[in-house]
């Protein structure tokens, strides 16, 4: 018996991963791994990228792997965490369509979370149904694994209320406590969410704003060169403005000499500091922190059997746990019929 703690966290396999998701969760998944308190499941969640790249499933059969080896690179250890793809734990679907059964359509239309990206995706009236549900596919993931520790953002927080919802309805009307609630686990302050480098509050592909784990030396510092500074911050003699530029965001966040990042900060507001300098002294510092990240990932690619084969034992081992909680749900029930 253990008394650790269960963590689930995962992503969608629509793409590399960026420096983004780095510093929003693979930096902390990988502490928290290493912690020794937690049984930890990380998910590549295909099932529920497909629910909006239906007609584009080589995307998603591609990114899987692409994915995994970002998740290597950043020190996911096999050993230590258990990494499982979600299309190959069937015990998944069958919980989704119990839980499906205990949610009215209108609780799902008033997710904040799912009305938000809605509109992101600019479907209108033609959302999949798959996606309009996958919040209660998201509970079935959740509580398979028992798991009661949630690594996610603040904007994620009606999720979890929804899966905290099935979980109460499930004991609730079935008699039992099966299902285990879980809590989010927020990022500490200062880990969540870092802008592109247009400056946009979001870092994504379909803005092609982003630096992937997996850029090479001369795209970083190119990308870096062209950064969102202050647009009015013309002449190097100019004050410079701070807040709200690009650069010193990151250097906040990357960089380890924070009183050299004071002192430049200082610079720039005085005026006498160039734009070239602070992205090359960025350029400096991403470049050592993504090399060895880089070289990593480099490493597990040239083997991309082995990666699969980690992929397909971790599945395993977590279609064990999930099969046996659907077994607690089907007994609560009342439709193992046939023993």
């Amino acid at each position: 018996m253990t008394d650790k703690k269960v963590i689930l966290t995962g992503d969608r396999p629509t793409g590399k991963l960026h420096i983004g998701h780095y510093v929003g969760s693979l930096r902390n998944r990988v502490q928290l791994q290493n912690s020794g308190n937690y049984d930890t499941y990380i998910m590549i969640a295909d099932m529920q990228a497909l629910t909006d790249n239906a007609r584009d499933p080589e995307k998603i059969r591609h990114s899987l792997i692409q994915v995994a080896l970002d998740y290597l690179a950043v020190g996911i250890d096999p050993n230590k965490s258990t990494i499982l793809v979600q299309s190959q734990i069937p015990a998944l679907n069958e919980l989704t369509m119990h839980y499906l059964n205990l949610v009215s359509v209108s609780r799902l239309g008033r997710n904040p979370t799912v009305k938000n990206e809605i509109q992101q995706k600019k479907f209108g009236q033609s959302v999949p149904a798959g996606f309009f549900i996958y919040p209660v596919s998201q509970a079935a993931d959740i509580t398979a694994f028992k798991a009661d520790t949630i690594p996610v953002g603040e904007d994620q927080e009606p999720m979890l209320e929804q899966t905290r919802e099935i979980v109460r309805s499930v004991n609730g009307i079935y008699g039992k406590d099966i299902l285990v609630e879980p809590e989010g686990y927020f990022p500490p302050k200062g880990m969540g969410r870092i802008p592109g480098l247009d400056g946009n509050a979001k870092m994504s592909k379909s803005l092609n704003n982003a630096i992937y784990l997996s850029d090479d030396e001369d795209t970083i510092r190119q990308k870096v060169m062209s950064m969102y500074t202050d647009p009015n911050h013309i002449h190097i003699e100019d004050p410079g403005k701070v807040e709200g530029n690009t650069v010193f965001t990151y250097l906040d966040i990357f960089a380890e000499d924070k009183d050299k990042v004071n002192d430049l900060k200082a610079q720039y507001r005085h005026g006498g500091l160039g734009d070239v300098k602070i992205k090359k002294y960025l350029n400096e510092v991403l470049q050592a922190h993504l090399k060895p990240i880089r070289e990593r990932r480099e490493e597990y690619a040239k083997d991309e059997a082995a990666v699969y084969d980690i992929l397909k034992q971790g599945s395993e081992k977590a279609n064990l746990v999930a099969n046996k909680t659907l077994q607690e749900v089907r007994d609560a029930i009342g439709i193992n019929y046939f023993g």
